[in-house]
């Protein structure tokens, strides 16, 4: 990565800062390859971040079915987190979970749970066989003890489990249909769509050596380090994530040190940090990838509350050049709320890029739908609000929890609301992956690596990126 003309003398975030296009040899999105290159076996350069309300098992295993990881957040039992991750494992790599109910169930046990997946139908199933689907518009009109033997479409149209993509695609659209089970003779394995269809065309999953769906686990650097770690690897989980809103301390470092006498081959990411100083220690302590970002994030008050912090470009940029001469990696963990910020993060040097907020206002985050009478949405929370500070010291005294509550540095509440056009996290997704794709043509780069050498990049005023913004109403 270069700067166009002179670099400037003071931090940048990515408003601050433009792609300039090169002359290219990449005639097609498609020739782009999106795998990164910090070997924890992601596909597209995209991680959610760990996240009480956005980053539960529905999250990890449709990110991890497109490519990315999910990391399941530090303040989750650690019994629980394992039965999340066998439970991940357990999905298929091609088609979505499906949501179940028996013929006798209600339809407000339907409406309930239609808002936790994308796909849009409940299967009706008996001994494990399809007898029905039901959609939302059939649950409407209807008294909600209703049961759903009575406003399902029975018989439904069944996808034989292996039927190649494209043939998947034209029954469906055929028989006018969004989604339909999927089935190995007679027996539920899944739901495919027909944008999963052309999605699994597309996309590559993210796997582990056994073939199974990616995972990834946090852990502070508080109480037993050691034993929770043991007990995740004994899990199976993937990726290790040692986390801290401030990953340059002392006991922070010696965290890493204890993950990684533990981890044998297992990938571990720690953070945060924003300096190369801070990337280089934590890199020494035996950090394999370094998370990079403090106070960017959407429900992060730090920067506000105390003055600490750097701009996400210029924090990136440096941890990155640092990490790379050390035969290592970064993340950039949080500030991005388009898909430019995701491409400037890889050209910055990033290997894969976190989202937390941005990714709240799904079907599958981990919050609760609500409805204020006009739209659905979902409230998101940051891990250092009093919200999650008193979540996670429940085992505490009332006088401890109460004196931790004092201290907080980020919002408890704030509605992220779902797009009625994008409402699921692959569509999200699939813009995301969209820029970078084209980012990477303007450049001239197919892979993530080329992108970080290819790019030109200018400095901007407030002013020229108001100018590439887009217009909803004419002026």
């Amino acid at each position: 990565m270069r700067f166009l003309g002179n670099r400037p003398d003071h931090d940048l975030t990515y408003a601050d800062v433009f792609m300039v296009p090169n002359h290219s040899t990449v005639g097609s999105r498609l020739e782009v390859d999106l795998t990164t290159p910090d070997r924890v076996g992601t596909t597209i350069p995209i991680v959610v971040a760990n996240m009480t309300a956005i980053s539960g098992r529905r999250m990890a295993e449709t990110v991890a079915r497109r490519g990315g990881l999910a990391v399941l957040p530090q303040d989750i039992p650690v019994e629980v987190l394992g039965e999340v991750i066998t439970w991940i494992k357990a999905r298929h790599p091609v088609y979505d979970t499906a949501i179940t109910l028996g013929p006798t169930s209600t339809v407000a046990e339907a409406l309930s749970l239609l808002t936790k997946r994308a796909h849009g139908i409940v299967v009706v199933v008996e001994d494990g066989v399809p007898v029905g689907v039901v959609t939302d518009g059939a649950c409407q009109g209807v008294d909600r003890f209703t049961q759903l033997s009575q406003v399902m479409s029975p018989d439904p149209l069944t996808i034989p489990a292996g039927t190649d993509l494209p043939k998947i695609f034209d029954v469906l659209t055929d028989a006018r249909l969004n989604a339909a089970p999927v089935v190995e003779g007679d027996r539920l394995v899944g739901v495919i769509t027909r944008k999963g269809a052309l999605r699994s065309a597309l996309y590559q999953p993210a796997v582990g050596a056994s073939g199974q769906l990616l995972t990834s686990a946090a852990i502070g650097i508080n109480g037993d380090v050691r034993g929770k770690a043991e007990a995740l690897l004994s899990y199976g989980v993937d990726v290790l994530v040692v986390d801290t809103a401030h990953g340059h301390q002392e006991k922070a470092v010696e965290a890493v040190r204890i993950v990684r006498s533990v981890a044998d081959s297992t990938p571990v990411v720690a953070g945060n940090v924003v300096t190369a100083s801070g990337t280089r220690d934590l890199i020494e302590a035996g950090a394999d990838v370094i998370k990079v970002g403090v106070g960017p994030g959407a429900m992060c008050t730090t920067r506000m509350m105390t003055g600490v912090g750097r701009p996400q470009f210029s924090a990136v940029e440096e941890c990155a050049a640092e990490a790379r001469a050390l035969g290592k990696h970064v993340w950039a963990d949080g500030g991005v709320r388009h898909p430019r910020d995701v491409a400037l993060a890889l050209a910055a040097g990033a290997a894969n890029v976190m989202v937390g907020s941005w990714f709240a206002g799904t079907y599958e985050s981990a919050g609760d739908m609500n409805n204020d009478g006009a739209r659905l949405y979902k409230e998101s929370f940051g891990m250092a609000s009093a919200r999650a500070v008193k979540a996670r010291t429940s085992s505490q005294s009332g006088f401890e929890r109460a004196r931790a509550g004092l201290f907080e540095e980020g919002i408890s509440s704030s509605r992220m609301y779902l797009d009625p056009e994008r409402p699921g996290v692959e569509d999200l997704i699939d813009g995301i992956v969209a820029g970078v794709r084209s980012s990477c043509t303007y450049a001239g780069a197919r892979t993530v690596d080329e992108l970080h050498e290819r790019a030109v990049l200018g400095v901007q005023s407030a002013a020229g990126y108001e100018e590439g913004r887009p217009l909803p109403t004419s002026w």
